[in-house]
């Protein structure tokens, strides 16, 4: 199996020292734009950095970086220079890796999606296991590059073929793009496993974020199917699992922590559905939720459901009004491919092992419990990790050195512990 490369280009002493003058001036430049967009835009400084979170001073550090570029990104759309979404994407998808000895790395298609694939060089004595990772990033950011550290310490740490699923981006690629062809690419590899030397009663899907998302949707789709083998077990990194109620105890308790603070949470998810963004406000108060569907999923989607040690200082939410125009104009947030936390029972309880970590300064973490909850009610084998130093985006970090979050570890090593147990 052939291994893909990057070339790097020979320039000339010269162009070099061209191209260093050229990238100090672009630098300045930004540099002093974004001091003047920081004294004109008063949210700069309005992420919450907890105390008993991994490396608070690092965290800020690279929260403020990451707002600048938010600032910086949603002046240049204005300007109608480049899409918000474009720049931020620039930066998710991080630095490419170094060549790895230990892996054949290669870049294919299954069925038009773009998949690339890790295969351990070390010949194995019979077949190995499986992992299909799907990335997060809300369906908008996210690549292989972001992507590569982790997929490649999943191949080597576990001795696993991984399949990394370059889906289509949103908004470019609308929406059910993303789960299709999360969809198409599984069952692709379940078909063809043999190919790679996979057993095919061993694969497992892993997913972090909407990566989370997808993976909950691939599996609850294929736990019916009878043609196909099953999905032996799946992953879930602090999931996004439902948009029915975004006043959970973890979405007051962690509003505006870096990365994903609450309102981010519900602007990404707008953005991902080619919605307006300035229904923002009224989905997390509520508003687009009519009161028989409140009454329908309670059992489910319910703060009494949350573990009391998860609840101090929660507040119940104020009433707020129904607007059945809102609820129309959103209806794609009640499907189960956006929010698999309102499959029915029928669906869940036909779902593999589940592996759900979740991390303690994260908005999402409550989907995570009632989800387990969900699981667990329904007989499915659940093996839950709660990082209590953790934050959104820790895993984006990984294998980073210096610049990454002891949590970023944890997350990873709970995964590939996880996996190695199939």
């Amino acid at each position: 199996m052939a291994e893909s490369y990057q070339t790097v280009p020979d320039y000339s002493q010269r162009t070099m020292e061209s191209y260093y003058i050229l990238v100090l001036i672009a630098g300045i430049l930004v540099a002093f734009l974004l001091l003047v967009l920081i004294a004109t835009d008063h949210n700069f400084f309005k992420g919450e950095i907890p105390s008993d979170v991994d490396q608070p001073a690092k965290l800020r550090l690279y929260h403020h970086i990451y707002t600048l570029i938010e600032i910086l990104a949603k002046n240049l759309n204005h300007l109608g220079l480049v899409e918000e979404h474009t720049l931020i994407r620039l930066i998710t998808d991080g630095l490419p890796a170094c060549r790895d000895s230990q892996l054949f790395i290669r870049d294919l298609h299954f069925e038009g999606v773009p998949v690339r694939i890790y295969l351990p060089r070390e010949p194995s004595a019979s077949k190995r296991r499986g992992v299909i990772f799907i990335h997060g990033g809300c369906g908008i950011f996210g690549s292989f590059r972001t992507y590569e550290r982790i997929c490649r310490y999943i191949a080597r740490k576990s001795d696993s073929v991984v399949v990394s699923v370059g889906y289509h981006l949103a908004p470019e690629h609308k929406y059910p793009t993303q789960t299709l062809e999360c969809l198409t690419a599984t069952v692709h590899f379940l078909k063809t496993a043999e190919t790679y030397g996979v057993d095919a009663a061993r694969i497992i899907v892993c997913g972090d974020s909407v990566g989370g998302t997808f993976t909950a949707s691939v599996c609850q789709e294929l736990g019916r199917r009878t043609d196909i083998p099953k999905i032996r077990a799946q992953v879930l990194i602090y999931p996004f699992l439902q948009a029915l109620n975004f006043n959970l105890p973890s979405h007051q308790k962690n509003a505006a922590v870096a990365f994903l603070s609450r309102e981010r949470t519900v602007h990404f998810i707008l953005k991902y559905l080619n919605k307006d963004c300035s229904l923002k406000e009224p989905i997390l108060a509520g508003s687009h939720v009519p009161e028989s569907i409140n009454l329908k999923y309670r059992k489910w989607i319910n703060p009494d459901l949350i573990p009391d040690v998860f609840k101090l200082g929660y507040k119940p939410p104020l009433p707020t009004l129904f607007s059945p125009q809102l609820h129309e104009e959103v209806q794609e947030l009640f499907e189960p491919w956006v929010s698999p936390l309102l499959a029915e029972d029928a669906v869940v309880c036909g779902l593999p092992d589940t592996c759900i970590v979740t991390c303690e300064h994260d908005v999402l973490r409550d989907e995570g419990l009632l989800y387990k909850k969900r699981l667990e009610d329904n007989n499915v084998r659940v093996t839950w990790h709660n990082v209590e130093k953790g934050f959104h985006s820790a895993l984006g970090f990984f294998g980073y050195g210096i610049f990454s979050f002891p949590s970023s570890s944890t997350i990873m090593n709970h995964a590939v512990d996880f996996i190695k147990g199939y």
